[in-house]
């Protein structure tokens, strides 16, 4: 989910547009934050932060490592994804300056950067030798790089999707993993492993309703497929027949093989059901595999790690960062910076690695993690796969065909958001058998051309 947009340099009504779709496409979320507390302090600042298991880990670090060497106190809000995305639209699109920074993402860092709500953070990080901005990875920078060319946003960690599998299943069953599995392999791996253990089904999809739950991998189905939700004139092209082919493709296998209650599962049941061995395969994010090669995991080292599956394209992985953003109205830009520097450097991944443990790093983002003797001890399964995987991603060039914006998973404007939650409600509820994929996607397309229709008249 990154990199430069395409045609993203309007002015008058697509702006508007973009402010409009970000307050609209976000409910107002009734959770008490930081507030203004420290507002004054030039030594406190208040940061906005998803509550992911690593954020968790910085907040417990931050006291005695952060404030301890710079005298800066952290005043943290840490909410639910959906929750964050409400309060950060709020308040930076209003630039009210109640949080310093906020965890965004590379969805969100070019249309805040357009729209005048982040302060560039190229300038500071390349003049701190300390910080090595060139040791970002570069997709991972570029997906945090605006139509400017300045980079907006600093990383916390990357991810991009790869298919997890059993390793001792496909043995006892005869199966050998493809170097660079094609769908139908995986639908006819799926197909044999399914009940091949009592209780075990051949693979676990997110059918969650959400624009980052089933949309997500669903898209990067589509995408190698050969279909895409915009045509580069902004067609909507949802109800085509590459879309419709790939959606009935990737229904039919989670219905047929999939996990138990797949409309209701999303990255978490996913995680669950593999860590538990209930599932022989696993399509999702890199991020994944940390969790399953833990200690209290029952799969640690059974899993292997495969290229995302493709049909027309040579990678179909998707790209992914949490990163961190600083509102242009924050009167603590200094303070603000020397956090993001700390909580982005090597670093901060090596203090993780030493006191949490080397599982626990929030990788995905520096190379030179990649070459850690301590990291890839621990995490030599799925080190290398994932560096390939976001290291091959391409989110200008995700199909077979040009596209209006960036993205891989998701469509790189401000619309989709919306957009992608209505349509996951449709393709959720074909997974759930109410409904058909080709009645599913006809209501889709309506709503996409509500979009194509609002951006073609720019």
């Amino acid at each position: 989910m990154r990199a430069r947009f395409t045609g993203r340099g309007r002015t008058g009504r697509t702006i508007g547009l973009t402010s409009v779709a970000l307050a609209l496409t976000l409910s107002v979320a009734g959770c008490s934050g930081a507030g203004n507390v420290g507002k004054g302090d030039p030594n406190t600042i208040n940061v906005l932060m998803v509550n992911n298991p690593q954020m968790v880990d910085l907040q417990r670090l931050t006291a005695e490592h952060f404030t301890k060497e710079t005298g800066i106190k952290v005043n943290y809000t840490v909410l639910p994804e959906d929750d964050l995305r409400d309060k950060m639209s709020q308040d930076f699109s209003s630039q009210a300056g109640q949080y310093d920074v906020a965890s965004l993402s590379n969805y969100e860092t070019p249309i805040y950067a357009r729209n005048g709500w982040l302060t560039p953070l190229g300038d500071r990080a390349e003049k701190d030798p300390k910080f090595d901005q060139s040791d970002i990875l570069n997709p991972v920078r570029s997906s945090l790089t605006a139509a400017d060319g300045k980079v907006y946003a600093e990383p916390f960690y990357g991810e991009s999707s790869f298919l997890m599998y059993r390793k001792d299943v496909f043995q006892a069953a005869g199966l050998t993993m493809p170097a660079h599995p094609t769908w139908h392999q995986v639908a006819a791996m799926a197909e044999k492993l399914d009940g091949y253990r009592k209780g075990m089904k051949g693979i676990c999809l997110r059918g969650q309703v959400g624009w980052g739950q089933v949309v997500a991998p669903l898209t990067t189905v589509v995408n190698t497929f050969g279909g895409t939700w915009f045509a580069k004139d902004w067609q909507a092209k949802v109800d085509s027949p590459e879309f419709t082919k790939a959606t009935q493709f990737y229904v039919d296998l989670v219905r047929k093989h999939g996990e138990a209650g797949a409309a209701q599962a999303g990255y978490t049941e996913c995680l669950n059901d593999m860590q538990q061995g209930k599932v022989a395969m696993w399509y999702d994010a890199t991020a994944g595999a940390g969790s399953l090669e833990s200690s209290d995991s029952k799969v640690a080292g059974k899993v292997g790690y495969a290229p995302a599956p493709v049909e027309k394209t040579n990678s179909s992985g998707w790209l992914y960062t949490w990163a961190w953003g600083l509102q242009k109205a924050s009167t603590h830009q200094d303070a603000a910076w020397k956090f993001i520097r700390w909580a982005s450097s090597q670093g901060y991944e090596q203090l993780v690695g030493r006191t949490l443990g080397w599982s626990k790093v929030p990788a995905g983002k520096r190379a030179s993690l990649y070459r850690n003797p301590q990291y890839l001890k621990n995490s030599g399964a799925f080190a290398p796969a994932t560096q390939q995987a976001i290291s091959s991603a391409k989110p200008n060039d995700p199909g077979v065909q040009p596209r209006p914006a960036p993205g891989i998973q998701f469509v790189g404007i401000p619309e989709f958001a919306d957009l992608g939650t209505k349509v996951s409600n449709e393709v959720s509820s074909a997974i759930a058998g109410k409904q058909s994929v080709p009645e599913a996607l006809k209501k889709s397309q309506r709503l996409a051309k509500e979009v194509s229709d609002a951006h073609a008249n720019n």
